[in-house]
C-alpha cells in the first residue's frame, strides 16, 4: 500500500445562514456530504464533522431578552440589592446579561476581578501593580482609590474602558453602581449578603466559599435562566453561561438537547456513505493569546456535546523521543520500521510512561475544539461547520 504523506487536515465547510427552526441535523450533514462530493473528498471512518455551538442554538431558537433577563433577576433577588462579582470584561458575553441583571436591580455593587478578569482581559499591568506597591490578593481598591493609582485606560484590543461601560450600562437601565475591586469573592459580603457570581470555570468554589462565609442569596450567571421565563429561551445546564450578544435587548444562550443532534448528524453520515464518523458540537476553543493575554474560553464547556468516539485523551508516544533515546542508534530505514513497530504495540494507556512526556495533556474534545475554533473563525468566514480528517492516525498509518 501505498504511504500516506499528509496527516490531519481540518477544512471549514460552508452552511446556509441558519434560521430558528431549521433542521439543523439535516442541514450539517447535508453542507458535508455536498462539500465532500464537491471537492472529491472521501469521507472515512473516524472522520470528525464538527459544528459550531452558536448555529445549533440559532436553529433551536434559544434566545433571551433583556426583560426575561431582569424578570429572573427580580424574582430571584427580591429586594433589589446585587452584589455582581467577577465578570468578564466582554461586550460581546456580558454586556448585555449585566443589562438584563441592572433592569431587575436597584441598586448593584460591581466587583471586579484585578488586574484582569478570568478569561486574560486585563485592567492594569502587572508591572504597574508592582510599581504602585498593590497586592492584588489581599488589597481591597475602590473605584476612587484605582483611578488615583492607575488612571483611565482602555483594552488593547477593544478600545473599552470597561470600568465606565458598565458603570453607563447600568446607570442607563436604571439602577444605582457602585465598583470595588477584589479577587477575594467573600470581600463582596462587606457590601451586600446578596450575590450574583459571574465567573465561569470557578464558579462552584466562589458559590462554596460565599455560603460558608454568610452569603444570604448566592446563585451564578449558569442559576439564571435555567427554565424559560416568560417564554424566554434557557439552559438548564448552564443558564446564561455561554451566551452571546444577538441584538442590543436580546442574547442568544448556549445551545441545550445536543446530544441527539451529534449522533443524528453521525448516522445520517452512516447511511449515505457506510462510514461511521465522530460528531461533536464546539464553542469557544481552550487556548491562551500571548500578547493580549486573553484565555479563549468564555464558554462554560469546549463541547457540550460529543459522540462516544471522542470521549478520553490522546494516547501518544512523542516521537523525538524515541529517537533520541530507545532508537538513537538507528538512523533512516531501520529508525523508520523500529518507531512504527514500537507505536503499533504500545500501551493501551501510557499515562505516566515517560514515552508520552511532551505531549499534549488534555481531554480530545478540548484539543479538537481548539482546531475548530481556529479554523472556523469567529468573523466572516461563513464555515460554521469542520470536518478533520486523519486526527486519529499516526506514523503507521497507510
Amino acid at each position: 500500500m501505498e504511504e500516506r504523506l499528509i496527516g490531519t487536515v481540518s477544512r471549514g465547510v460552508r452552511a446556509p445562514i441558519i434560521r430558528q427552526g431549521d433542521n439543523i441535523v439535516e442541514i450539517v450533514a447535508d453542507s458535508v456530504l455536498k462539500a465532500a462530493a464537491s471537492e472529491n473528498i472521501e469521507i472515512r471512518d473516524r472522520d470528525i464533522i464538527a459544528v459550531t455551538e452558536a448555529v445549533v442554538a440559532r436553529a433551536q431558537g434559544n434566545y433571551a431578552t433583556i426583560h426575561q433577563i431582569a424578570e429572573d433577576i427580580k424574582a430571584k433577588y427580591p429586594d433589589g440589592t446585587i452584589g455582581v462579582i467577577f465578570p468578564i470584561l466582554s461586550r460581546n458575553r456580558f454586556a448585555m446579561c449585566l443589562k438584563g441583571i441592572a433592569s431587575g436591580a436597584k441598586k448593584i455593587i460591581l466587583m471586579l476581578s484585578y488586574p484582569s478578569d478570568e478569561v486574560g482581559n486585563h485592567l492594569v499591568d502587572l508591572d504597574a501593580l508592582d510599581a504602585a506597591g498593590v497586592n492584588p490578593w489581599t488589597d481591597i481598591l475602590s473605584e476612587e482609590k484605582y483611578r488615583e493609582l492607575f488612571g483611565y485606560g482602555v483594552h488593547r484590543f477593544t478600545g473599552v474602558d470597561y470600568i465606565e461601560y458598565y458603570k453607563e450600562l447600568i446607570t442607563s437601565c436604571g439602577a444605582e453602581v457602585q465598583v470595588v475591586f477584589a479577587n477575594d469573592c467573600r470581600t463582596i459580603l462587606d457590601y451586600t449578603k446578596n450575590v450574583l457570581n459571574c465567573d465561569i470555570h470557578t464558579r462552584a468554589r466562589t458559590k462554596r466559599l460565599l455560603k460558608a462565609a454568610g452569603a444570604e442569596i448566592v446563585f451564578g450567571l449558569d442559576d439564571i435562566l435555567t427554565a424559560s421565563v416568560d417564554g424566554s429561551g434557557f439552559n438548564e445546564n448552564y443558564g446564561l453561561l455561554g451566551s452571546n450578544k444577538a441584538t442590543e435587548e436580546s442574547v442568544k444562550l448556549f445551545p441545550r438537547d445536543c446530544q441527539p443532534v451529534v449522533e443524528g448528524i453521525q448516522k445520517i453520515i452512516s447511511d449515505a456513505t457506510g462510514k461511521k464518523v465522530e460528531v461533536m458540537i464546539y464553542g469557544d476553543g481552550a487556548f491562551k493569546d500571548p500578547v493580549g493575554k486573553i484565555w479563549e474560553l468564555a464558554d462554560p464547556v469546549v463541547s457540550p456535546a460529543y459522540t462516544a468516539g471522542l470521549e478520553g485523551q490522546p494516547n501518544e508516544v512523542k516521537l523525538k523521543y524515541l529517537a533520541d533515546n530507545d532508537f538513537a542508534h538507528l538512523s533512516g530505514e531501520e529508525l523508520k520500521m523500529a518507531i512504527s513497530d514500537y507505536i503499533r504495540h504500545k500501551d493501551a494507556d501510557l499515562v505516566g510512561n515517560m514515552v508520552s512526556e511532551g505531549t499534549t495533556p488534555r481531554r480530545l474534545t478540548d484539543l479538537i475544539g481548539s482546531l475548530c475554533d481556529l479554523t472556523s473563525g469567529s468573523g466572516d468566514k461563513g464555515t460554521p461547520i469542520i470536518l478533520i480528517q486523519g486526527y486519529f492516525d499516526n506514523y503507521t498509518n497507510k
